[in-house]
């Protein structure tokens, strides 16, 4: 089986899908872009500028039809008309949500796997078709995306044995990983442009809304002995001889000192 190379609806997707901060959308395609043909379509790989004008294009289009989150109904993703190229056609909303979990896979190198239960996932993801269809789709996606799977004690799963009703461990295998996350280390590189980011936003903020010193007094102006006196025993009556929510005037009537 041919293995399946990303292009940029997928990666625009990806965006979508799981959120990323628009601020960080050029570090993730600089980071994929230096990948290159292993992970994206060949046309792609020569012109980064070229590269990130139709991310930019394909991600307009998904917000456009609606697609936003991971609550976004998944056959969105691929064009009005598109062709499987993994699965059968009946399971093209498999085959596009496995793309976006190879991605993640591919964007967080210190993810060791993302737990997937494929028993739920026909109803999850609007897939109508025999299950017996659907478990031999579930072997083409994963084969085709470079991934592996593995049982809840991390024990090689083999899924052309049938689909289990349990959590599997999906994971990139050791090969693809290597070859692609070598020498890499993409997060480092995402939380220095964060601090960088913030440190930017904090400066911007604080010379707009920085805090303003209040003005000091003229010189030769003095408070008058008496503004100074009425202060001393208003502090002195309120913390002390005032009930809480009564009059201060109230009080010194009951008290006859009017």
């Amino acid at each position: 089986m041919s293995k399946y190379i990303f292009n940029a609806r997928d990666v625009a997707a990806y965006f979508k899908w799981f959120g990323v901060p628009s601020y960080l959308e050029v570090s993730y395609m600089q980071y994929i872009f230096s990948i290159g043909s292993p992970v994206l379509a060949y046309p792609l790989t020569g012109d980064f500028e070229k590269f990130k004008g139709e991310v930019y294009r394909e991600l307009y289009y998904l917000w456009a039809n609606g697609f936003e989150d991971e609550k976004s109904d998944i056959s969105y993703m691929p064009e009005n008309g598109a062709r499987a190229l993994i699965c059968d056609q009946e399971c093209i909303n498999l085959e596009s949500y496995m793309k976006l979990i190879t991605l993640h896979l591919i964007f967080t190198k210190n993810l060791p796997y993302v737990k997937i239960n494929f028993t739920g996932l026909p109803l999850q993801l609007g897939i109508r078709c025999d299950f017996s269809l659907f478990e031999e789709n579930v072997v083409r996606a994963v084969e085709g995306l470079n991934l592996v799977s593995k049982d809840a004690f991390g024990k090689p799963f083999d899924l052309s044995l049938g689909v289990p009703d349990e959590l599997l461990a999906i994971s990139l295998n050791a090969d693809f990983k290597e070859r692609i996350l070598k020498e890499r280390d993409f997060r480092e590189t995402l939380r220095s442009e964060q601090r960088d980011t913030m440190r930017e936003l904090k400066e911007a903020s604080l010379k707009v809304f920085g805090s303003i010193p209040f003005p000091k007094a003229k010189k030769g102006r003095k408070a008058s002995p008496a503004s100074t006196a009425g202060e001393k025993a208003n502090k002195h009556t309120t913390s002390r001889g005032q009930p809480k929510g009564t009059p201060l005037q109230e009080t010194r009537h009951k008290d006859g000192n009017n």
